[in-house]
């Protein structure tokens, strides 16, 4: 695979551009400060230390917003980062808010997709109805990876004012994680959104994140074609090629919500 880590100098150009991107962002917004979801997950989690640092602890509310299909140790993670940056932050069961969903319309239940993005919409929601309550701006905790492939929920975690870590694939989101000191319990976690139960991101992807963050890194941003890029990653080119079909069948995701061209 592609070695994506930075070297020490480059990584910690990188810590600073992202926390004056996060000053800016709140400056430019006048808003008072940030909210985000904690999962217990590594790209929360870095995303957190970030914005602490960035803006100082008592100008950061995090939120842990459990369901149904999470789990204690995700959880207990959450709160846990959150109660090391000194920072408030508020637990919120998600579960009533999607049961009352789909006690309006049940058609939906069972279909797990379909629950679990909705789990992620109230998610939204919720960071939304705290940040507008308190003056803040919602950080997004997605990464590069994730937001080229379309692995998120549209108009859920993907609803947010800023990405702080949007730029890093995930291989240097946990070097950028270990640099700024987060545990390495949590660098190494397994990933998982957690929006349905037993899911973890590499087995729904149907890829590893190292092969991933290798074939976006010099197929689908760089330059070489699927057969070369196979060749040289060891792998499958139908693989490149599932991962450029991810990429192009998302791209809806990643832009504003089209309209007609106008009419001369």
């Amino acid at each position: 695979m592609i070695d994506l880590r930075f070297s020490e100098e480059e990584l910690e150009l990188r810590r600073e551009h992202v926390l004056e991107f996060v000053r800016d962002s709140v400056d430019a917004a006048g808003a008072d400060g940030a909210v985000l979801g904690f999962s217990g997950g590594i790209d929360s989690t870095l995303t957190g230390y970030l914005a602490v640092e960035a803006l100082g602890p008592e100008n950061v509310h995090g939120l842990v917003l459990p369901a149904r299909v999470s789990s204690d140790e995700n959880m207990s993670d959450a709160e846990r980062v959150a109660r090391d940056l000194e920072i408030s932050y508020d637990v919120i069961e998600i579960e009533p808010i999607v049961d009352s969903l789909l006690s309006v319309y049940p058609e939906a239940e069972g279909d797990h997709e379909a629950v679990g993005n909705a789990r992620a919409r109230v998610r939204g929601v919720l960071n939304y109805l705290v940040a507008n309550h308190e003056n803040r701006l919602v950080l997004g905790t997605g990464n590069r990876s994730e937001a080229a492939v379309g692995y998120f929920t549209k108009y859920g975690d993907g609803a947010v004012d800023c990405h702080p870590i949007g730029n890093l694939y995930k291989q240097q989101v946990r070097q950028l994680a270990r640099h700024v000191g987060v545990p390495d319990d949590l660098v190494a976690k397994t990933p998982t959104a957690e929006l349905w139960a037993d899911q973890t991101d590499e087995a729904e992807l149907g890829i590893d994140y190292d092969t991933l963050d290798s074939i976006l890194a010099i197929h689908v941003d760089g330059p070489l074609p699927v057969d070369a890029t196979a060749r040289l990653l060891e792998v499958d080119a139908e693989t490149v090629e599932m991962v450029r079909g991810l990429y192009e069948r998302s791209e809806h995701k990643r832009n504003a919500p089209p309209a007609p061209e106008p009419l001369e």
